[in-house]
C-alpha cells in the first residue's frame, strides 16, 4: 500500500530545512530510525555529501538517521532494503538523469507501491508524477526519458504561483506554462502551493496544508481545490 508524501517545497516563510512537515514527518516515519536520503537533484550545484548534511540535521530533530544512497555501492540494494526513503529537491533534469544512470527508477516505484514510506518535495515530488514535463527547472542535462515514477496518476507543478496583475514582468505566468502542456498533453495537472502536500495512502489521495491547489485539466477552466479535499479520482 502506498504511504507517502509529496510536497511542493522543503522550507517556507524563512522557516528552517523541514521544519513545516515535522509532524507528518514524525507520522509517516513512525516505523523506522533511518531514512534513505536521494540528494541527486543537487540544488544550486551543491555535493551529495552537503545535502546529505543538511536533510541528516532536519531528521535529528525527530530523532531519524538519514544516510545518503551515494554512499552505497549499490543504489539498487540500498532503495530495495530502505525502511524509509526521501527524495530532496533541486534540480529534477538532474535527479532523474541520475535515477536513471543509477539503474533506479523502477526499484523506486516499486517500493513505494509496495508501502516503503517516502517523502518528495519540489523535485523529489515532481518524480512522484507520471512524466516530470512539469517542472519549473531549466534542462542543464538531458535525461535519456522524461517518465517518472508515476505513483500519482497525474503530475505535480511545484511551488506554483499565481499570475500577479500588478507585476510588469512579462515572461509566462505558470498558469500559462501549463496550458501549454496541454496543448501537448492529456496528463492532469495539480499546482501546490508553497507549504502545501498531498498525503498519499494507499487509493487515498489528499490535499494537506493550509493553502488551496489549483487543478488543470486538458480543455477545461483550472479549479480551485481546498485543503482536505480527496485527489483520489483525479486520472486521465
Amino acid at each position: 500500500m502506498k504511504n507517502f508524501i509529496a510536497a511542493s517545497t522543503s522550507t517556507i516563510y524563512n522557516g528552517a530545512y523541514l521544519d513545516y512537515l515535522s509532524e507528518a514527518l514524525t507520522e509517516l516515519f513512525s516505523e523506522t530510525d533511518e531514512i534513505l536520503f536521494i540528494p541527486y537533484a543537487r540544488p544550486g550545484g551543491i555535493s551529495h555529501d552537503e545535502y546529505t548534511q543538511k536533510a541528516s540535521e532536519a531528521f535529528k530533530k525527530i530523532n531519524k538517521k538519514v544516510v545518503g544512497i551515494h554512499t552505497f555501492k549499490n543504489p539498487e540494494t540500498a532503495i530495495k532494503n530502505a525502511k524509509g526513503i526521501f527524495t530532496g529537491g533541486g534540480n529534477t533534469f538532474v535527479l532523474v538523469t541520475a535515477l536513471y544512470k543509477n539503474q533506479i527508477m523502477q526499484s523506486l516505484r516499486e517500493v513505494i507501491f509496495n508501502g516503503t514510506p517516502y517523502l518528495g518535495t519540489s523535485a523529489g515530488s515532481n518524480i512522484c508524477g507520471v512524466t516530470m514535463c512539469t517542472t519549473n527547472d531549466m534542462p542543464i542535462v538531458y535525461p535519456p526519458s522524461f517518465k517518472t515514477l508515476g505513483v500519482l496518476p497525474f503530475n505535480i507543478n511545484p511551488h506554483y504561483l499565481d499570475p500577479d496583475p500588478s507585476s510588469k514582468h512579462m515572461g509566462e505566468t505558470r498558469e500559462t506554462r501549463i496550458k501549454e502542456f496541454h496543448t501537448q498533453n492529456t496528463i492532469p495537472v495539480v499546482g501546490l502551493r508553497e507549504g502545501s502536500w498531498l498525503r498519499v495512502k494507499g487509493s487515498s489521495i489528499v490535499l494537506k496544508g493550509e493553502l488551496k491547489a489549483r487543478v488543470f485539466k486538458k480543455d477545461k477552466d483550472p479549479e480551485e481545490i481546498d485543503t482536505e479535499t480527496s485527489l483520489s479520482q483525479l486520472t486521465l
